[in-house]
């Protein structure tokens, strides 16, 4: 995950459209004075329920009452009649979901394929963890790969992890970066065949993770031990030293 900052309109996909914010549903979406509700595109809530109460609070501070253009590459609605999009306030550049990962009230999803709007969002979330804003003010917002319990407990959560790569491993179509040495118990996260012609353009290899720390972030499932599936390249983030 690129942690440079990237050109101010970074996110400014094609426009889907414009309206005045009525209110707001919940840390990620609003809906318009039309009736038209939108979820904010390539960001994820925190998960407790207090982290998620100031995530609302903050973007409604954002947009509540405001005029927002809306845009995105498909305004089709999603199977909740939502609209995703990102969103701008006028004569702004930078979309919404950059203040709001700022200000630490948002992370960045795993969504996200353009890689200039991935490194303007990456960079936002970047200066907030630096800072020690909103979820990041939480020592346990990032978890340690070494303890698979706490990850365990977010099953099914959205989960950023760090740790050092023991060791990887194949095994049919899939390679494991273990983080421990009991696949039963400890955490790990799997790479599926399909994805390595994408970290290979990336310049990068499963195994060139190995004896290197590591920030993921995904959701979490239990496979024996707790597990995150990569589904891109930048999920994962080498940290420096071993």
């Amino acid at each position: 995950m690129a942690t440079t900052p990237a050109n101010a309109a970074g996110c400014i996909f094609e426009p889907q459209g414009e309206g005045r914010v009525a209110a707001v549903i919940d840390a990620r979406s609003f809906r318009l004075d039309d009736g038209r509700e939108v979820r904010l595109a390539g960001i994820v809530s925190a998960a407790s329920d207090k982290t998620k109460t100031a995530g609302a609070a903050a973007l409604s501070s954002i947009v509540t009452g405001r005029d927002v253009t809306l845009h995105g590459d498909d305004d089709a609605p999603d199977r909740y009649g939502r609209q995703s999009a990102f969103v701008f306030l006028p004569g702004s550049e930078t979309p919404v979901q950059s203040e709001l990962l700022r200000r630490g009230e948002a992370l960045v999803s795993t969504e996200m394929a353009d890689k200039d709007c991935a490194a303007e969002l990456a960079a936002a979330e970047a200066e907030a963890r630096r800072a020690k804003r909103g979820t990041w003010a939480d020592p346990a917002a990032i978890k340690n790969a070494e303890s698979p319990g706490d990850i365990l407990a977010g099953i099914g959560r959205f989960t950023v992890v760090e740790g050092r790569v023991l060791s990887v491993r194949q095994a049919g179509a899939t390679t494991y970066l273990n983080f421990g040495r009991n696949w039963t118990r400890d955490f790990a996260v799997t790479i599926s065949r399909r994805m390595i012609p994408a970290f290979e353009a990336a310049g990068l290899s499963p195994k060139s993770f190995e004896n290197r720390r590591i920030r993921v972030r995904g959701y979490v499932e239990a496979r024996g031990g707790p597990r995150i599936d990569v589904l891109r390249v930048g999920q994962i983030e080498v940290l420096g030293g071993n």
